[in-house]
């Protein structure tokens, strides 16, 4: 019988590596790795002859899911929907559950990115919001409202 697999990474195609990596940051990842990939292993797995690519591993403090930023050198980028709503088919968000949600945001305010809506309440147990990041990217954060918090 199969081992149950273990979700190591979400990969994240930008065409702006630096910014990308500092949005993610500033949300308190830190940067495992970085390397350029290139050569027989990654043009049999992205079908793509002759890529290079450069990528940026980012692990949230202590471990856990990480995400992968890779921004191609060849061929050329291919531009995507930078205004995708919800509803548009594909990964639509990254979500992270976040201890202080309004610090969250005014950070990334305060980096020049915004919400997509608002700052949104579920049942008394959450509170959610969708951040656009750098192409679009939209990172999804959310509180548990039930820890004990001075919140009301």
């Amino acid at each position: 019988m199969a081992r149950t697999p273990r979700f190591d990474h979400v990969g994240v195609t930008v065409a702006d590596l630096e910014r990308a990596t500092a949005f993610f940051v500033g949300l308190g990842f830190e940067i495992e790795g970085r390397t350029f990939v290139e050569g027989e292993f990654i043009d049999t797995v992205i079908a793509i002859p002759g890529s290079r690519t450069e990528i940026v591993m980012l692990r949230p403090p202590g471990g856990g899911t990480a995400v992968e930023l890779s921004s191609f050198v060849r061929p050329d980028p291919e531009p995507g929907s930078a205004a995708a709503m919800a509803n548009e088919l594909g990964l639509r968000s990254i979500g992270l559950e976040v201890d202080d949600i309004e610090a969250v945001v005014e950070r990334a305010k305060a980096d020049g990115y915004g919400l997509v809506g608002g700052i949104g309440e579920y049942e008394g147990i959450w509170r959610q919001a969708y951040v656009r990041g750098p192409e679009g990217l939209i990172v999804s954060v959310a509180e548990r409202m039930d820890r004990g918090t001075d919140r009301p």
